[in-house]
């Protein structure tokens, strides 16, 4: 990615509408919005099982694309009163709900879109059901996803699903939650379109009493862009928050980038961008909204020689205030420096301190920092500080049991979800976060206040 090239919706190689003639139909029509219930004119062509739409039919970026299954429905929404001569286009990842100026005009794109739909391969009985995903629901693929293979041909992504399916509130197969962890997943681009020397990153965060959950995934930016922008399309992200991953990434340019997505047993779900790779602060800054703290964390990061950060994301959520994260390792040559300026931070940034019981399990862990320095992750909005967390590597079994215990943990659950990724190779956490989330940034279906995070690498993907 270069600076003079913006990250587009749909990769880097643009799809003008010119190229798509003849179209099998093309022509206005009016699109609700995915995130942001508002209506907008859009220039439609339908070609083979995709239908495209453009803000004008001499757009050489596409705006959007329908991706249409041999499941996909079409039908005339007559109960809706919003719009006149309306109907809907379901697929297996959204709704879309459109309409024509004229009856008879969304008569012909429906007999046309059906058509298409029509055209679409039905899997011949023996497809394998891995590869005919259109059709049965995401509860069902998960289930596919998590037959577990022989030992040695498990990967990053069976991984993933195994430790998936310990977790109590991704079991129930109507929950929207699971349904969003799915479509993300869908969304990672697949192993053999890795080229030399580069991977596909897997890692999963999860707190103590395991009631909330990170997944994230990184990997070339070339293969990334398109199904990372398409995922962000179809739940719902404002337009304007793709702008500015465009913008960011510009000014950047990361050779890795990626997604993650949030979710708690509240039904808490939210998702976003970021890259893993190091980036000077005075860029990585620019993700940010202006605001009192990002000025302070600023201030406060070149006073003690922080030039830079490993990390840098932003939320994709519907609405705002946005947030942005960075992450750092910390400065000084040995544990307890490290300890102190991490433990300062919290007062620094107005978060109340670590719990006096936290404190002491941290600072009788005495990890080696010379190799694995402790690190912090700030949160950031236009509102204020939103989380901060002090991350120590490497915590030992007594550590997590410790820490089980004062952050409301089972062991037991702990103990199958490490499990479903010791079976695999884990060492256990490659961090324990002491976190604290600020109160009013909850929303009601996440933990505020004081808690305990674990984060583990899952693996990577090669050729």
């Amino acid at each position: 990615m270069s600076n003079s090239k913006k990250l587009k919706k749909y990769d880097k190689i643009d799809i003008p509408a010119q190229s798509l003639v003849p179209p099998d139909k093309d022509g206005y029509l009016t699109k609700q919005g995915g995130g942001i219930k508002t209506w907008k004119k859009r220039y439609f062509i339908l070609k083979g099982p995709c239908l495209y739409y453009y803000k004008s039919p001499k757009d050489t970026t596409i705006t959007g694309r329908v991706d249409l299954e041999s499941g996909s429905i079409v039908k005339e929404e007559k109960d809706k009163k919003t719009r006149p001569n309306m109907f809907s286009v379901q697929t297996s990842k959204r709704i879309f709900y459109i309409s024509a100026d004229k009856p008879e005009e969304m008569n012909e794109w429906m007999v046309s879109i059906k058509g298409a739909i029509d055209k679409v391969k039905v899997p011949s009985p023996s497809t394998p059901a891995s590869q005919n995903t259109s059709s049965v629901t995401p509860a069902d693929r998960s289930k596919q996803m998590t037959q577990t293979p022989a030992a040695g041909d498990m990967s990053p992504r069976v991984r993933l699903a195994l430790a998936k399916s310990t977790v109590s509130f991704l079991k129930d197969e109507e929950s929207k939650v699971l349904e969003f962890w799915q479509i993300w997943s869908e969304s990672i681009p697949g192993k053999e379109e890795v080229g030399p020397g580069m991977s596909i990153d897997f890692y999963v965060a999860t707190s103590a009493d395991m009631q909330k959950l990170t997944w994230r995934t990184s990997g070339p930016q070339n293969i990334f862009i398109q199904k990372m922008v398409d995922f962000f399309w179809n739940v719902g992200a404002p337009e304007s928050e793709i702008d500015r991953l465009n913008d960011v990434g510009a000014l950047i340019n990361p050779v890795k980038i990626g997604s993650w997505i949030d979710m708690s047993a509240k039904g808490g779900m939210d998702g976003g961008w970021y890259f893993p790779v190091d980036i000077p602060l005075k860029l990585a800054v620019e993700a940010a909204d202006p605001g009192e703290a990002i000025t302070k964390f600023t201030q406060w990061a070149e006073s003690h020689d922080v030039t830079t950060v490993y990390t840098v994301g932003r939320d994709m959520g519907a609405a705002p205030p946005r947030q942005t994260e960075l992450r750092m390792k910390l400065p000084g040559g040995d544990f307890d420096t490290q300890v102190k300026l991490g433990v300062d931070s919290f007062s620094a940034f107005g978060f109340p301190a670590i719990p006096d019981n936290a404190l002491a399990i941290l600072k009788n862990s005495r990890v080696n920092v010379t190799d694995h320095p402790l690190c912090l992750s700030v949160i950031t909005s236009s509102e204020g500080f939103v989380r901060l967390g002090l991350l120590v590597p490497k915590p030992n079994t007594q550590t997590v049991l410790q820490l089980c215990s004062i952050a409301g943990g089972n062991n037991e659950n702990i103990a199958a979800f490490e499990g479903s990724l010791g079976a695999l190779g884990s060492d256990g956490p490659t961090y324990a976060e002491y976190q604290y989330l600020m109160k009013g940034f909850g929303y009601g279906v996440y933990k505020e206040g004081f808690d305990i995070v674990f984060h583990y690498s899952v693996g990577s993907e090669t050729l």
